[in-house]
């Protein structure tokens, strides 16, 4: 079965690079299917022009469309991490020519904003509001996450009385 839905992420001229390394970055990722311009264009004859693709099992599209729309913060690409080691080691592989912002957000060498967060994220700030005030403090004076330190706000360790 394919999405109804299907993002579709604009490049200038390197999607083919950015989707591979994108589908480097998590397992489950694979592409799909690549569409070459013509000789008609508007594209160079053979460059890619659109690329499905697959990030952990999620269907999206890039296409090479020139450099009229640069990505913004107002759409990012979220993942949801179970470890402190894989934060680290996402964060290292994306950072890779990027640009780390603040609170998990970090630019990617194509320019697309991703979040990285851990996967407790939701439960830390859904539930107790005192205890979700102390993750968010300290949250906000983070700039790659550090699960051990978002659980002990949580627990409220170390927070002054």
């Amino acid at each position: 079965m394919t999405d109804r839905v299907t993002p579709c992420l604009w490049f200038n001229d390197n999607a083919e690079e950015a989707v591979g390394f994108y589908v480097s970055l998590l397992p489950g990722s694979r592409i799909v299917a690549v569409s070459r311009y013509g000789e008609t264009g508007p594209g160079k004859p053979g460059a890619a022009m659109m690329i499905d693709f697959e990030l952990a099992g999620r269907s999206y599209m890039a296409l090479n469309g020139g450099v009229d729309f640069p990505f913004s913060e107002a759409v990012s690409l979220v993942v949801s991490c179970d470890t402190q080691a894989e934060i680290d080691r996402l964060w290292e592989r994306i950072g890779d020519g990027g640009a780390p912002q603040m609170c998990g957000w970090i630019k990617d060498r194509f320019g697309m904003p991703w979040q990285v967060v851990p996967s407790q994220l939701g439960r830390w700030t859904g539930g107790d509001p005192a205890a979700a005030d102390r993750v968010m403090k300290a949250l906000l004076g983070m700039v790659k996450l550090d699960i051990p330190a978002l659980e002990r706000a949580f627990a409220g360790e170390g927070v002054p009385a």
